[in-house]
């Protein structure tokens, strides 16, 4: 009788358990999902609006900034012996933008994940979204490129919110649990960048006359800031006990240093320290699963920078026409995410990651060889199809490391690492592009895709620690 009872009060925990983490998961993934559509509003236009502000600053000269920048552009070429043309200077130009997000991004992902493990996941995650507000307004108001890239700069630093976001899926108690929230963050992403591009696009050709193309969409990303603010102050509870944190934001501090030095980062030094520190051979996976993803979202992210660059120049894509391609790339990842990347079992995840990296290297190969659109659409498919499976299934493993109160940290890391590809990823991948042509840029790619394969064989079963 009492056994009967025993079970009887653990089923119900179990069930309470079961039902907060799918309420945690839902709300997350709304957040993240109306994040992510202000942030992808700029994709389509981000060609045009470098070419607005070399416009601007030729013509008018109200912040000599751009031109600055633009001078080191053509210095490179100059060192290179290669005659500037001007549409691959915007490549490389385009790269060194994103690259610059991204490197704040490396440097903000640790220090929002130290403090939310000491002061929680909740007001963190507010803190964040309050800076996406300012370099929303930034951008609104920007009519130089200074002011422009001043806005790119706050948002980079403030973007630390997707990381917190896998931290408090992380924090979750059953590995099905977190393994359906990192496959839910991946169909928010899914569906941030297949709406947003199309709302972005559709708004800069509803410009009205005398104005600015991207005020519409910078002010629509602004009241989606303020929407997620709100959405996130009245419902997202908060997942990380008092009991589980670490004792001060100073020892949280010292733990992010070791993310912002490369070498500590690719050694997980940070979830070293203390009593809790891992076991070797689990240390070893970490290591060995975050230099994958890193070797990933480098090669990953040159193509997908470069992308909206190659169809704009070989096919002469219009913004619409952008923001099309992003709603087919999307839906597609969303597709497969909901129906086939959140059922993949626990311990199956290695193998799904393995088939589709495999899978990229042709999609690479006819993207970079596209000579017409079909072709095209042939490779952004197989593209989506991969780019669904392989981050959603990584943090889900990686999320399954470390004590409840390192979570923060070992999440941390796996967003400073993808920060910090996402910051090399588009600079190198532009230069070659610059240099070589798409042709050579996307073949070389694709064939790297197998050191990030070889490395995945080597990860062992993880010891349990928790």
């Amino acid at each position: 009788m009492a056994s009967r009872e025993k079970g009887t009060s653990s089923s119900s925990i179990s069930d309470k358990q079961e039902h907060n983490s799918s309420r945690v998961i839902t709300i997350v993934f709304l957040a993240l999902f109306i994040d992510l559509l202000g942030f992808a509003l700029i994709l389509p236009l981000f060609p045009s609006i470098l070419d607005y502000y070399s416009q601007t600053e030729l013509s008018v000269l109200q912040d000599g900034f751009y031109l600055l920048l633009q001078r080191g552009v053509d210095w490179f070429a100059v060192m290179a012996g290669i005659p500037p043309e001007r549409k691959y200077n915007s490549v490389l130009f385009g790269g060194l933008i994103g690259s610059i997000f991204s490197i704040l991004q490396f440097f903000s992902s640790p220090l929002t994940g130290a403090m939310s493990d000491s002061l929680g996941r909740r007001p963190v995650i507010l803190m964040t979204v309050i800076g996406l507000i300012t370099s929303y307004s930034l951008w609104a108001a920007s009519r130089t490129f200074g002011v422009f890239l001043l806005s790119r700069i706050i948002g980079g630093i403030s973007k630390g919110n997707v990381s917190l976001s896998t931290a408090i899926v992380a924090d979750l108690h059953s590995p099905k649990a977190r393994s359906k929230g990192m496959a839910m963050i991946g169909v928010a992403f899914s569906l941030g960048f297949t709406l947003g591009p199309m709302i972005g696009a559709y708004l800069a050709m509803q410009t009205a006359k005398g104005e600015v193309f991207y005020l519409r969409s910078a002010l629509v990303a602004l009241m989606f800031a303020v929407a997620d603010l709100i959405f996130i102050f009245f419902l997202l509870p908060e997942t990380l006990p008092k009991e589980n944190r670490v004792s001060s934001v100073t020892s949280g501090f010292q733990a992010a240093v070791d993310l912002l030095s490369p070498l500590a980062l690719f050694r997980f030094s940070a979830v070293t320290r203390g009593k809790e520190s891992p076991s070797e051979e689990n240390l070893q996976n970490l290591k060995i699963l975050g230099l994958a993803y890193f070797l990933y979202l480098f090669l990953f992210s040159g193509l997908e920078y470069t992308l909206s660059f190659l169809t704009h120049q070989r096919f002469q894509f219009s913004s619409m026409q952008q923001g099309k391609m992003f709603f087919f790339i999307g839906i597609t990842m969303a597709v497969i995410q909901g129906g086939y990347a959140r059922r993949i079992k626990p311990g199956n995840e290695i193998r799904a990651v393995k088939r589709a990296i495999i899978l990229l290297i042709p999609a690479f190969l006819l993207i970079g060889w596209a000579a017409n659109v079909a072709m095209l659409g042939a490779g952004l498919l197989l593209y989506s199809c991969a780019a669904a499976i392989v981050i959603p299934c990584l943090s889900a493993v990686v999320s399954g490391y470390g004590s409840a109160s390192q979570k923060g940290r070992v999440m941390g890391i796996l967003r400073s690492l993808g920060a910090l590809a996402r910051a090399l990823g588009p600079i190198l991948s532009a230069t070659v592009y610059w240099l070589a042509g798409a042709e050579v840029c996307f073949t070389l790619c694709g064939a790297f895709f197998l050191v990030p394969f070889a490395l995945l064989g080597s990860v062992k079963e993880p010891l349990k620690e928790e």
